[in-house]
């Protein structure tokens, strides 16, 4: 049995899961994702299972891969670097862990908006070189969120942002009624209509064609003023120029982002340089309680489907 493990966090943090996985007698094969197509296509044929974050995984890695290829088992949830429907058309399974890692990721983007709101990383880093940076910030107490996707991340920062005492409202296709009048939270009929009323949007959709690229321009000219955008989901869904431009200009008053459409991005990514503006490297489920969460359920996954007995999460059907 050989398998290509190639999640950073999984072989970074200590925890039982390498205990586990040494006891399977797998042949293991690490490399340090994400990896993009090219280094998948040398890789592959080679392996039974993917033990995998978000490296690429096409329709043509996957030919590649056949027919030894049995299984591929995700670290995480998000499954939009895989060909899903390839997988279905060739019988691979493909597993993932939700439910997880939801806590740490809304701890996280908690963390953005506080960092944004009070300029905690500016002034910190002025500090740092002898700067007594005393910059004005802003309360969030009263102030709207707004949701974009009221899934298990989504419902956590709901959660968090009315103990702070923000009005919160969002949108999502499958509206959770008991949970929203719980914690007070106003329905919205699209997205557009969380766009349009809120002080924060942050956003927890899954990347999709529909997705892709949503939050442009356009949408951006819609909002208020001095909006401060969240992206803990993909980098994909904002398009990056377009809130460069307007972070530039001042109609977003900040964007708090753990993800970006290049990862690492390139030195003259427009975000890296654009004011008011705080990216960290995809950590937000990276913590030494949720990683080993997120390994041991990836590793259970696959062990038990390979065993054809035990629980799994299978997200294409074929199992």
């Amino acid at each position: 049995m050989r398998v290509l493990l190639s999640t950073c966090s999984y072989q970074d943090t200590p925890g039982p899961h390498h205990e586990l996985m040494a006891a399977q007698g797998w042949d293991i094969v690490r490399e340090r994702g994400p990896l993009p197509e090219a280094r998948m296509l040398e890789l592959a044929g080679d392996f039974d299972a993917f033990l995998c974050g978000d490296d690429a995984i096409t329709r043509a890695v996957l030919m590649k891969s056949l027919p030894r290829l049995r299984i591929i088992s995700k670290y995480g949830i998000g499954l939009d670097k895989i060909d899903v429907p390839a997988t279905q058309e060739f019988k691979i399974p493909v597993l993932f862990t939700p439910g997880v890692n939801h806590m740490t990721v809304a701890e996280h983007t908690f963390g953005l908006l506080l960092g944004l709101s009070k300029h905690i990383v500016t002034t910190a880093a002025a500090a740092r070189r002898g700067e007594w940076l005393r910059l004005t910030g802003h309360e969030i107490f009263e102030k709207t969120l707004g949701i974009v996707g009221l899934g298990r991340i989504g419902k956590e920062v709901a959660i968090r942002a009315r103990a702070f005492g923000m009005q919160v409202l969002a949108f999502d296709p499958y509206w959770d009624e008991a949970f929203a009048a719980q914690y007070q939270i106003a329905r919205c009929a699209t997205m557009d209509e969380v766009l349009v009323q809120s002080d924060v949007v942050s956003l927890h959709c899954f990347l999709s064609a529909e997705t892709r690229g949503m939050i442009c321009r356009e949408k951006i000219a819609t909002m208020k003023d001095r909006v401060v955008i969240l992206n803990c989901a993909r980098g994909e869904i904002v398009e990056s120029a377009d809130m460069a431009e307007a972070l530039i200009s001042g109609k977003v008053g900040g964007y708090g982002a753990d993800v970006l459409d290049e990862e690492p991005p390139p030195a003259n990514h427009p975000l890296l340089t654009a004011p008011n503006c705080v990216i960290t490297p995809h950590i937000g489920s990276r913590t030494y309680e949720s990683v080993p969460r997120q390994a041991m359920k990836s590793l259970t996954n696959l062990i038990h489907a390979l065993q054809g007995e035990g629980e799994c999460n299978c997200a294409n059907g074929v199992l």
